[in-house]
């Protein structure tokens, strides 16, 4: 097990600071950005050789930005109420100014001339970017590790999974290495390290936060927050949504507000979603997250059993999923293939080998899907289950030792059939199992009512047993 020199209970106090605790004192003159970033800098420092959550840190970069955030609010002039924030950024989405290496060893190191929409909006609010998170070779699975930058570790236990493909992030927001974390999710990547590691993160509205350059993965790959709880979660998401044009996804319409984190439990009528699409749920993980129904039962809530709308879900993903690795190792030949991870260079193969039929009727089976989904969130107020069929397994793993499984889609299949919907969906942890392994509770919304997510994982946040 992880010992307590790795928790965040023995990080700096300035490490574990929430975004309105920080704000209030920035406002005071009682802590300044600058000794924030260093001690997140420091903190960064210490965990990184047993946990390995980061593929570089900008010393330089960070500071600098903290000195201006410093006068800002010296002045009274803040860009923003998270200006002076220290936040991580994935291996996969572009900053200025540093290099995406998206995990692998055939990319180039080369700095980049421009930011990712995310992260523009996230600088024009002042934010402080610490460093770049770890991810598998272009974020292909759920777990944490490539030959380009090894294995990243659970800050429960080592020996475990961080999750994926946000699994460094995850890390760093465990640990005290920064408050806003920015990941991806494609088909659970900001959820299950989430759960994994026992933080918050949400997969936002697809297109509320905007990207750009389009995923090679196509629209089910979404950006996102990931916290330490669901207010900083809310503050995050609020900084990094907004229009951006080079995102076409995003259309002209009109984005719904991010309201107040208020909700009542009280009536509100909940789908309880159990039975996974592919893999067989973990009876301790049941056993968590039923706990927390009843709680949320006994506070007022209507709750309903739920099954999915759809079948052969998981082929349906596989398309999707495995015609996007295809195409993202499109342009690497066999010498440049002979160091990329040979299971992404497995699913690319099959997503090679599927035709133009069989890709648009998954299109289509998709979008019947979605669209009963949505019903679905006309009914009911919320759909919650689980975040993943199981616990944090072996480090370096793709499926759990002795499982039989074949891939990583089979234990994580609580959250790609979301990415498939593009509805919100966020996970609070719900208990530990008695290995000390978080568990977390998964929180899905319909579509544009992230608030309504957010506020629900606050309030499950603030029960009994929470966070």
């Amino acid at each position: 097990m992880s010992d307590g020199f790795h928790s965040l209970q023995q990080a700096d106090p300035l490490c574990r600071m929430s975004a309105d605790e920080l704000a209030t004192a920035y406002r005071k003159g009682t802590i300044s950005p600058v000794d924030v970033t260093r001690a997140c800098l420091a903190r960064a420092e210490e965990i990184d050789p047993v946990f390995n959550a980061f593929t570089f840190l900008d010393h330089e970069g960070a500071l600098e930005a903290a000195k201006a955030s410093e006068a800002r609010w010296a002045e009274g002039t803040p860009l923003s109420s998270v200006d002076g924030v220290p936040a991580t950024i994935k291996d996969i989405v572009w900053v200025k100014g540093w290099p995406a290496r998206f995990g692998s060893l055939v990319t180039s190191d080369a700095p980049l001339a421009e930011d990712a929409p995310s992260v523009r909006l996230m600088r024009d609010a002042g934010i402080v970017f610490l460093g770049q998170t770890t991810t598998p070779e272009f974020g292909w699975k759920a777990v944490t590790d490539s030959n380009a930058f090894g294995i990243t570790r659970n800050p429960h236990n080592p020996d475990m999974t961080s999750g994926g493909s946000s699994g460094g992030a995850a890390i760093a927001a465990a640990l005290g290495s920064g408050v806003f974390h920015l990941g991806t999710d494609g088909g659970g990547s900001i959820r299950i390290p989430s759960s994994f590691c026992g933080i918050t993160g949400l997969k936002p509205t697809f297109t509320r936060v905007p990207a750009y350059p389009a995923s090679p993965f196509g629209t089910v790959a979404h950006i996102g927050p990931m916290c330490r709880n669901a207010h900083d979660t809310a503050a995050m998401l609020r900084a990094m949504s907004g229009r951006d044009r080079r995102d076409w996804n995003q259309g002209e319409g009109t984005l719904a507000a991010l309201e107040d984190l208020t909700t009542a439990i009280a009536d509100s009528r909940i789908g309880y979603w159990t039975a996974p699409p592919a893999g067989k749920l973990d009876a301790e993980v049941a056993a968590l997250v039923d706990i927390r129904m009843r709680q949320l039962e006994a506070a007022g809530a209507i709750v309903e059993p739920f099954d999915l709308p759809a079948k052969d879900l998981l082929e349906i993903f596989h398309v999707h999923w495995f015609t996007g690795a295809a195409a993202r190792l499109a342009p690497y030949g066999p010498a440049e293939r002979e160091k990329i991870d040979p299971g992404l260079c497995e699913i690319a193969q099959a997503g090679s080998a599927y035709d133009a039929k069989t890709l648009v009727a998954a299109q289509v089976e998709r979008a019947e899907f979605g669209a009963r989904m949505d019903l679905a969130l006309a009914e009911y107020g919320f759909i919650l289950s689980p975040a993943v069929t199981v616990p944090a397994f072996g480090a370096g793993l793709e499926v759990p030792a002795d499982s039989g499984l074949k891939r990583w889609t089979e234990w994580a299949s609580f959250s790609f059939p979301i990415n498939l919907t593009q509805q919100p969906a966020g996970v609070v942890p719900c208990g530990k199992t008695q290995a000390g392994l978080p568990v977390g509770l998964q929180i899905i919304g319909a579509r544009g009512q992230d608030a309504k997510v957010l506020a629900l994982m606050a309030a499950i946040e603030g029960m009994e047993g929470g966070t």
